[in-house]
C-alpha cells in the first residue's frame, strides 16, 4: 500500500509497506526494521511477533526514543509486557498497532516534531 509523498526529505517518512516490506522515502527495504524521524534505517532481525525478545525492547531502548510504535504485521498482536518493561521503566511508550497503522501514526508524531521510533514487521505474504 502507498502512503504518502514525501513532504520533507530529511525525514524518514514511512511511503508504503507490504508483504515483506515495508518502504522509506520510497526506498524498500525488506524485512523488519526501525526507523526514526532522522537518520539510517536500521534492518531489525525479527521475522515475526511471536519471536520478539527482551533483546529487541533492548535494541530500542539504546535510542532513546519519547514512544515506539509496534507494528507488528498485518494484525495487532501483544507482546508480553515483561519484553518491554525496560521501555515502560524508561518512560518511554510502547504502542502496538499492526504495520500500516503504526505507519500512519508515525508520519504524523514525526511531523509533529516528536522523537518516536517506528518499530516494524512487515506484513505476512
Amino acid at each position: 500500500m502507498k502512503m504518502q509523498s514525501v513532504v520533507d526529505p530529511s525525514l524518514n517518512t514511512l511511503t508504503g509497506y507490504g508483504p515483506g516490506w515495508v518502504e522509506v522515502n520510497r526506498v524498500r527495504h525488506a524485512g523488519a526494521v526501525l526507523v526514526q524521524p532522522r537518520g539510517e534505517v536500521r534492518a531489525w532481525g525479527v521475522a515475526e511477533w511471536r519471536a520478539l525478545g527482551s533483546a529487541d525492547f533492548e535494541a530500542m531502548l539504546a535510542l532513546a526514543p519519547e514512544v515506539v510504535l509496534l507494528g507488528t504485521g498485518s494484525r495487532q498482536h501483544f507482546p508480553h509486557p515483561r519484553l518491554h518493561a525496560g521501555l515502560s521503566a524508561a518512560r518511554i511508550g510502547v504502542e502496538v498497532m499492526d504495520t500500516g497503522a503504526a505507519c500512519r501514526t508515525d508520519n504524523i508524531l514525526m511531523a509533529e516534531g516528536r522523537k518516536v521510533l517506528a518499530a516494524l514487521i512487515p506484513p505476512e505474504a
